[in-house]
């Protein structure tokens, strides 16, 4: 049988936790071929981000137009866009119909607090990326810097479903609100993700795994829902399948010890 094939539009973490690595990874433990367009290359490990190159636009989109038009592309994910003018680029592809089951994870700032998106970025995923989304994964802070929110204020699952909705209204058809730094309350414990489409909320619970293990959560989550869509699921299927993924890979890699930092995930315990 044929693989599958999924395209990842994201960043490259030096440290091989996060980005477009830590999304190869996923699209391989659903036994779906990668294929990749890179967007920023970052000096990073487990401590920070100390540098970033961003790749210009045109090179982006020399290399997602590379792949369409020779493999038959059935998902596809974007992570670290880096800058406004390539997330507008991507949006056009997105409107050409070129990157089928959209699934948009609007990276804006990483674990260690280090800007990921430059001046312009937030206001470009609202009006040009986002409306064209098949889902949006936006962590809690990703979804207060959208909705303009302090997260401060965000202490609830209703505050949560009320980021989700404001999201819902830019014109995506699914939303998925991810609550893991959600840490009041009942959430103390648990770290719920809310998915919000027009008809339906449902909420996707989980025990909270203790680990300094959690870097590239994020975008191992968003690549491992879209390998879901490419391979057929439905958005509520391949976000439950996701969600046990991630869950799988922090309790796989929780007692992991790799850099002096918040490491990497287990990207194949999961398939264990």
């Amino acid at each position: 049988m044929q693989p599958t094939t999924a395209l990842s539009i994201a960043g490259s973490d030096s440290g091989g936790g996060a980005g477009i690595q830590a999304d190869i990874r996923t699209f391989i433990a659903f036994g779906v071929h990668a294929t990749t367009a890179l967007t920023a290359i970052t000096a990073q490990n487990t401590m920070g981000v100390t540098a970033i190159v961003n790749i210009e636009p045109d090179f982006v989109e020399a290399q997602v137009r590379a792949i369409v038009t020779d493999f038959d592309v059935r998902a596809t994910k974007t992570g670290m866009l880096a800058q406004a003018r390539t997330i507008e680029r991507v949006s056009l592809l997105a409107s050409e119909g070129l990157l089928p089951h959209l699934v948009v994870d609007p990276v804006l700032i990483s674990t260690s607090g280090h800007p990921l998106v430059a001046e312009g970025g937030v206001e470009a995923y609202r009006s040009a990326l986002i409306p064209l989304a098949e889902v949006v994964t936006p962590n809690l802070y990703e979804a207060a810097a959208l909705c303009e929110v302090d997260v401060g204020d965000v202490r609830d699952l209703e505050d949560l479903t009320a980021l989700a909705r404001t999201i819902l209204a830019m014109g995506p058809t699914f939303v998925l609100v991810k609550g893991g730094h959600l840490a009041h309350g009942a959430s103390a414990e648990h770290a719920p993700d809310l998915l919000l489409s027009r008809d339906e909320l449902t909420v996707f619970d989980a025990i909270r795994v203790e680990t300094l293990n959690d870097h590239g959560t994020g975008c191992s989550l968003s690549a491992a829902l879209a390998a879901g869509l490419g391979l057929g699921r439905s958005v509520l299927d391949a976000t439950r399948d996701a969600k046990s993924f991630v869950l799988a890979a922090l309790s796989s890699a929780s007692t992991w010890h790799l850099g002096e930092g918040r490491g990497p995930i287990d990207h194949f315990g999961w398939n264990e």
